[in-house]
């Protein structure tokens, strides 16, 4: 990864079974005291990520509670600029930096209606956002450190371009199982374990009925 982009970490809670949600879309698996460390996670760093599907599955608003801290500026990977409006991130949008990336793919009228919110609008890539390209203009805008709490499909675009440095994920005490429920990284996968980034476990950390690993990449 070129020394010039972003820190990026990866961020989730998952099941026993490696997974982020259920066929359904229920995600809670995070523990009040898991809530607070990564809203203190959230806290020191200088934008969260998300892709759409999770803007439209969760409607977070990426803001820092439980703990004192800035909010981080706050990036929606959307290729097609098809953000709902009455999203809680576009809502606040004109209180907190909001950052939509999209692609040259997107339409004109759907341009026009980004333009008229409160938020930034990165270009990126031709038919959907090019993280290469998009991690080298965040860090044009002095983005030093991006916490991905993105998707099993935003995860793995991170992981198959290179493009981050330390991963963090609670297991939590469920187990899920499905074909249809999300894993922590979805996309084709690699061919060979050979082919996985070498990771280094940093620390593991209890919460009561939880475990946070932190591994960085080497």
């Amino acid at each position: 990864m070129e020394k010039s982009n972003p820190y990026v970490i990866l961020s989730a809670a998952i099941s026993i079974d490696g997974k982020i949600s259920t066929r359904t879309s229920d995600s809670k698996l995070s523990s009040k005291e898991d809530s607070i460390r990564l809203h203190k996670l959230r806290s020191k760093a200088d934008a969260i990520l998300i892709g759409k599907n999770t803007l439209l599955q969760d409607d977070p608003l990426l803001t820092v509670r439980h703990t004192k801290g800035k909010n981080p500026i706050r990036i929606i990977l959307d290729s097609k600029g098809t953000i709902p409006i009455n999203s809680k991130i576009i809502k606040t949008s004109n209180k907190i930096l909001t950052i939509v990336a999209v692609s040259k793919k997107i339409s004109k009228a759907n341009l026009l209606k980004l333009k008229k919110l409160p938020i930034e609008i990165i270009v990126a890539g031709e038919n959907s956002v090019n993280l290469k390209l998009l991690m080298k203009k965040l860090s044009n805008k002095k983005i030093k450190t991006i916490l991905v709490e993105g998707g099993g499909t935003v995860n793995w675009e991170f992981i198959k371009n290179n493009l981050f440095n330390e991963l963090i994920v609670t297991l939590s005490p469920f187990l899920i199982g499905g074909n249809d429920s999300t894993s922590f990284v979805e996309g084709k996968g690699f061919a060979k374990i050979s082919n996985s980034p070498n990771l280094k476990l940093k620390s593991i950390k209890r919460l009561k009925n939880y475990v946070v690993l932190n591994y960085i990449k080497v």
